[in-house]
C-alpha cells in the first residue's frame, strides 16, 4: 500500500498511474479522463497534467519542476518518486514533495532514544521542564546549550534512566537535574503531542491558513492546508523544522513567505501548548528559546 506525504502527492500519483497505464495499453484510451492525455509528440511529459493540477489542487507546476521531482522512465509504469522510509508493508510516494529537506528534518520518530546531557561550567543544561499528565515534557531549550546540541526540542518527553519519573512535579524534575553529576543520561520520547502537516504553496505563494500569536485561527477553504488536514486551535511549533515558539507573528510570516514551495508545519493542540508554557514569560521564550533549524 502506498503512503503519501500530502494530498497533492496522492493526486499527482493517480494521474501518473493513469497515464502510465494508457502508455502500456494504448488500445484502451477510455481509462484516461479528458483532462489527462498521453505523452505528446514533442516529448513533453503529460501536456494536460499541469492544467489538471492547477484546477483540482491549486498547484502551478511547469515541465522543469515535474522532471525534477519525478524519476520517470519512458514507456515504463511509475508511481512517482519514492521517499525511502523503513517499512515492510508500505512505501512513501512523493512526486510533488520529492526529497524535501524539511521533510527529513521534521520527521517525528516513534522510537525511544537516549541522550547524554553535559552541564556547562555553571552547572546548567539549558533545559526547562514541565509536568503534563504525569509525564515530564521539555518546556524550553536554550540556544547554544547542551540540550540544544543533543537535539532536544520543545514537547519532548523525558524519562530518567536512574528512576521512573512518572508522576513527578516540575519542581522535582528540576531538582533531580540540579543534583545530578556533570553527565546526565536520559531517555527521550520524541514530541508525543505534536504532529506534522506537509502542504504546498499555490500559484500565489500561500498554503491557506490564518494565525494569531502563533496559533492557527482559521483555514482557507479549498487550500492546501484544508486538503491536508491542518486544524485550527493548534499552535505552530516549527516551520520546516525551524523553531518558531516565542517569535512574533511578523517573523513567522517572514519564514513562511521565504520558504520553498513545500511547507512543513509541526503543530500542537493549543490547550496542551498553553499548559506547557504556563507561567513562563513571553520574553523568556523570545530571548532564550532555541530558534535554529534542526540538522537532518
Amino acid at each position: 500500500m502506498s503512503l503519501y506525504l500530502s494530498l497533492e502527492d496522492l493526486k499527482v500519483d493517480k494521474v501518473i498511474q493513469a497515464q502510465s497505464a494508457f502508455s502500456a495499453n494504448s488500445a484502451n484510451p477510455a481509462i484516461l479522463s479528458e483532462a489527462s492525455a498521453p505523452i505528446s509528440q514533442d516529448g513533453n511529459l503529460y501536456p494536460k497534467l499541469y492544467l489538471e493540477l492547477f484546477q483540482h489542487v491549486g498547484l502551478s507546476l511547469n515541465e522543469e519542476e515535474i522532471h525534477a521531482n519525478m524519476g520517470m522512465v519512458s514507456g515504463a509504469p511509475s508511481q512517482g518518486q519514492l521517499v525511502a522510509r523503513p517499512s515492510s508493508m508500505n512505501y512513501m510516494v512523493a512526486p510533488v514533495t520529492g526529497n524535501d529537506v524539511g521533510i527529513c528534518r521534521a520527521e517525528i520518530k516513534q522510537e525511544i532514544h537516549e541522550v547524554i546531557l553535559c552541564k556547562d561550567q555553571d552547572g546548567k543544561t539549558g533545559l526547562r521542564l514541565k509536568s503534563v499528565d504525569n509525564g515530564i515534557l521539555v518546556q524550553l531549550v536554550q540556544a547554544n546549550s547542551s540540550a540544544s546540541l543533543v537535539g532536544l526540542r520543545f514537547g519532548d518527553r523525558l524519562q530518567s534512566n536512574e528512576e521512573n519519573c512518572a508522576g513527578w512535579s516540575s519542581d522535582k524534575a528540576h531538582k533531580v537535574l540540579k543534583q545530578a553529576f556533570r553527565e546526565i543520561t536520559m531517555t527521550i520520547h520524541d514530541r508525543p503531542f505534536e504532529c506534522i502537516i506537509t502542504m504546498h504553496k499555490d500559484s500565489t505563494g500561500h498554503v491557506g491558513f490564518i494565525f494569531k500569536n502563533g496559533k492557527i485561527t482559521s483555514i482557507v477553504k479549498d487550500s492546501s492546508a484544508a486538503r491536508n488536514g491542518l486544524l485550527a486551535e493548534h499552535n505552530i511549533c516549527e516551520i520546516n523544522e525551524q523553531h518558531v515558539i516565542g517569535l512574533k507573528d511578523s517573523q513567522i510570516a517572514d519564514i513562511l513567505s521565504t520558504s520553498e514551495t513545500v511547507v512543513t508545519l509541526t503543530i500542537m493542540p493549543a490547550f496542551i501548548f498553553e499548559h506547557i508554557i504556563k507561567w513562563m514569560a513571553p520574553s523568556i521564550m523570545k530571548s532564550l528559546m532555541d530558534h535554529t533549524i534542526s540538522e537532518v
